[in-house]
This record gives structure tokens, C-alpha cells and sequence, in this order.
């Protein structure tokens, strides 16, 4: 047997040193926690803005549900067939070369998980300071100390809540694999109720005539549309398309992180059938969630209402409608268990590709190696500490003299980038089809061709007009994958 079909077989094989502790019902909670963030609260006012109209605000949230449904359906047959930590890197490992694979690991480690879990973090302590208002992100441990024009380095109350967050959540995964699991449940389940709460306020309470005729009875009429480019108009066939697949950096985003099970499929029982089943349930329960939110934000506000709803908070804008003087509390206090709880699967999933990278001599030895609790240590330490320096740098605008986040610019650089690695690896399907004939596929894709294909073609095309329209987000993007070259050639050396 030659070392390709070695590794081949080996890839198809269960992992046997990990602790087989998540079920389908804790699977599909990581699926769930992981995807429910803060953005569904606040990503709507922008899209708003860029479709121009109630019934194109929809559409394209129907888009992101039937891609990121699409993608997990076709993810599930690769699931099935390579059970082994590190999902996706896996995937494209074996679809493609171990090039392929460390270049999405990289992005993974050097911005997808770790300015995620930032962003995530920084998030959770702004709403705290709603209800603790020591913690602002002006009132400041270490004043920001400026590297160049546009870049400084602060120590503010959020920032600083935001890394003892990610401490311990990373603290806690350490302790085992049954740790993780309890907080994921817990917070996955606490925070599904508190976006179903908000379905049912919205529907039943915040019903509005003075929103909903104007929204429902006025569907696709553009109003208040911001161009996404100049010259571009929502009120032409090609403007719309535009406008729509530039929305989707926000949808999508909202939607993303569906994928980390597939991180941790080492842990998880009957790996083969709970992967597909939790990624097609997971996801179908979010995109479900973020549908009726969004209809629910429709009954309650005027479209341009939530349009410019107050610093983009399009649900604490809602709940402010319907309980005035307390709506913005309750919202600071939801978003609080879901960012809590998003990060937390965050943090547990993505140490499982890094291990998968560092078994495979591309990335630390260290990280390759488990705890005694049958976690991998070295790379929730290493992750925690990159996502802890990530929260620190800050942007700075030398005309408002305002600042921002560094992360907030890497995580806007990769959404095309890890659009990328989907629309990859769902091409490696087709590749695994061919290269890999004989193997054991427990689950096929439903639908397959025609769905995969639906989806490369459809991801595709935002690609080409966020590449064409939205080049300050996403050439830098690339450029950070780019970057994983010299590395990979360093690591192999």
C-alpha cells in the first residue's frame, strides 16, 4: 500500500484518543451556539440599507439560509466519510494537498476563529456595560499608545473584560471535554429561548399597523437604499444583484461558524451519523430563527426604522418599541448569554484543527498532543493568547479621531476568504467522488450534483461582485491566505 492510500485510509478511520462525550443532541448545540452570535441583533440594519426594501431584506436572508443549508448538507457526506478531528482542514487535506488544507488552517488560526472569538468577546462586554457602566470602552486602563498614524494599542474596562473572557472559557475547555459540553448547552439552550422570546414579543406584541402596512403593503419599493457603489441603484436588475450579494457579507457572517462540529468530530458519538444530523438540524433551526427574527423586527418598526435603528441595534430598537425604558436592559442582557455562549464554542471547536494541523507536522508539536482531561491543551492556550492579543490593537480614524477594532477590519478582510474555503471544499466532494470511488459514504449529500453545484455557482457569484465592488474587504483577504504560503513551506522544511 502506497503512503497516499496510507494517509487515505487513515483519514477515514475513527479517532480513538479523544473522549467520546457529545451526543446529537450536544453536537447539534455546538452547531447552534456557534452560529447564533450577536450579529442577527444588528446586521439587519445594514442590509436594509444595502436591498433598500422590506421584501429584498428578506430575499436575502433566504439566500444565506439556502447557501449555509446547501453547504452543511454537502459538508455532511464528508463528514461521514472522514470522522477525524479537524473537519474541513481534513477535508481539503485529503480533497486537494496538505497546502490547501494548512492554508485553511491558517486563515482559521490567524483571523476566522481567533477574530471571531475577539469580536465575540469585546461584544459580550459592551452589553455588559449596560449594566455596569465601569465598563466602557473609553474608560481606559492603559490609554491608547499610537504605533503609527492609523494603529494604536489601548487596555480599556471592555477590553479588558473581553480577554478574562476568553481566559476563562479557554480555562474551563481545558478541564475536559464534559466542561465544554455542560456551558454549550446551558448557554445554546438559554440563548435560543431568548431569541424565540424575542420572535414571539415581536409577533404577538410588537405587532405595529403603522409598520406593518407600510413594510408589507409596500414590499419591493426601494426607499432609503445607500448605495453599495457608485453609481449602483437597487431600483435597476443588475443594481439589486449587486446590492443583494454584498448583503450577504452580513447574513452570511451572522450564519457562519455552522461548520466547527465537523473541528470536533473526534469527540463526538457515532461520529458518522450525528455529524450530518446536527449540521442539517443545527442549521436548519438557525436560519429558520433568523427569518422569523427578521419578520418580527418587520411587524414592530417602520422599514426605515430599522434602517438607521440607533448604532445598527435593530433588535434593543424593537424591544425599546415594545417595553419602552427596559427594551435595551433586556436585549443587553440576551445578547450577553449569546455571546457567552458562542464564544464558548468557539473556543472548544477551533483547538481541534490546530491539533489536526500540528499531527500532521504543519503546525507546533505541542498542539498536537492532548491533557490528561483528553483535550488538547497547547492549542486552547495558543488560541486564547492570539484571540487575547487581537482584542488590543485599535484602528484609528485621523479625521473624526474616533478609534475601532483591528479585528472588526480582519474580519470583514476574510468573509470572502472563507467563502473561499467553502466553495472548495464542496468542490472536493466532487474531487472525493472520483478520487475516492470505493470508500464508505454512510450519508450522501441530498441532492447531489445538483445542490453542491448550487452552491459553488451561487457562492461564486458574490465572490466575483464582493471581489469587484467591495475591493478594500476583499483583497487584503486573500493576501492573508497568500501569507500561509511561506509558512507552509517553512513548517514542511
Amino acid at each position: 500500500m502506497t503512503d497516499t492510500a496510507v494517509e487515505h485510509r487513515r483519514a477515514t478511520e475513527l479517532d480513538t484518543e479523544f473522549t467520546r462525550g457529545l451526543g446529537l443532541y450536544a453536537s447539534t448545540m455546538v452547531v447552534v451556539g456557534s452560529m447564533i452570535g450577536s450579529g442577527i441583533f444588528l446586521v439587519s440594519a445594514e442590509m436594509g440599507r444595502q436591498t433598500g426594501s422590506p421584501g429584498w431584506l428578506l430575499v436575502a436572508w433566504l439566500i444565506a439560509g439556502g447557501l449555509t443549508l446547501a453547504a452543511a448538507l454537502s459538508y455532511g457526506e464528508l463528514a461521514a466519510m472522514m470522522p477525524r478531528a479537524g473537519g474541513q482542514y481534513v477535508y481539503l487535506r485529503e480533497a486537494f494537498s496538505s497546502l490547501w488544507g494548512f492554508l485553511y488552517g491558517w486563515t482559521l488560526f490567524m483571523v476566522i476563529q481567533t477574530g471571531t472569538i475577539a469580536a465575540v468577546a469585546v461584544g459580550f462586554a459592551r452589553y455588559t456595560g449596560y449594566l455596569f457602566p465601569w465598563f466602557a470602552e473609553d474608560h481606559y486602563i492603559i490609554r491608547p499608545l499610537h504605533i503609527t498614524p492609523g494603529y494604536a494599542v489601548s487596555l480599556s474596562t471592555v477590553q479588558l473584560l473581553g480577554i478574562a473572557l476568553v481566559a476563562l472559557l479557554t480555562w474551563t475547555n481545558t478541564r475536559g471535554l464534559e466542561w465544554g459540553k455542560v456551558i454549550q448547552n446551558t448557554f445554546t439552550t438559554a440563548k435560543t429561548g431568548a431569541l424565540l422570546a424575542l420572535i414571539a414579543v415581536g409577533l404577538v406584541f410588537g405587532w405595529n399597523e403603522a409598520a406593518v402596512g407600510p413594510n408589507f403593503g409596500d414590499f419591493w419599493t426601494p426607499r432609503g437604499a445607500t448605495p453599495v457603489a457608485p453609481g449602483i441603484d437597487v431600483a435597476t436588475g443588475a443594481g439589486l444583484l449587486i446590492a443583494l450579494c454584498v448583503a450577504q457579507v452580513g447574513s452570511l457572517f451572522s450564519a457562519d461558524a455552522w461548520n466547527n462540529i465537523t473541528f470536533t468530530a473526534g469527540e463526538v458519538k457515532e461520529p458518522r451519523r450525528n455529524i450530518p444530523l446536527a449540521l442539517a438540524i443545527g442549521t436548519g433551526i438557525v436560519i429558520s430563527l433568523y427569518l422569523l427574527a427578521n419578520i418580527a423586527y418587520l411587524v414592530t418598526l417602520p422599514f426605515d426604522a430599522i434602517q438607521h435603528a440607533p448604532a445598527d441595534r435593530v433588535a434593543t430598537a424593537t424591544l425599546e418599541a415594545i417595553f419602552p425604558g427596559f427594551g435595551a436592559m433586556i436585549m443587553a442582557i440576551a445578547i450577553m448569554i449569546s455571546t457567552f455562549g458562542c464564544n464558548n464554542g468557539l473556543i472548544l471547536a477551533g483547538a481541534r484543527a490546530y491539533y489536526a494541523m500540528a499531527r500532521d507536522g504543519v503546525f507546533f508539536a505541542r498542539v498536537g498532543t492532548l491533557n490528561e482531561h483528553k483535550v488538547p491543551a497547547w492549542g486552547l492556550l495558543l488560541q486564547g493568547i492570539w484571540a487575547a492579543v487581537l482584542i488590543l490593537p485599535r484602528t484609528f480614524n485621523v479625521t473624526t479621531g474616533t478609534y475601532g477594532n483591528l479585528y472588526g477590519d480582519l474580519l470583514t478582510y476574510v468573509i470572502s476568504a472563507a467563502l473561499i474555503f467553502y466553495i472548495l471544499t464542496i468542490a472536493g466532494l466532487f474531487r472525493l467522488r472520483v478520487k475516492m470511488p470505493n470508500l464508505a459514504r454512510p450519508y450522501r449529500a441530498i441532492g447531489y450534483p445538483i445542490v453542491p453545484a448550487l452552491y459553488i455557482a451561487g457562492a461564486a457569484v458574490i465572490l466575483v461582485i464582493l471581489f469587484t465592488y467591495q475591493t478594500a474587504t476583499t483583497w487584503p483577504g486573500l493576501a492573508i491566505i497568500l501569507a500561509g504560503v511561506p509558512a507552509y513551506l517553512l513548517w514542511k522544511r
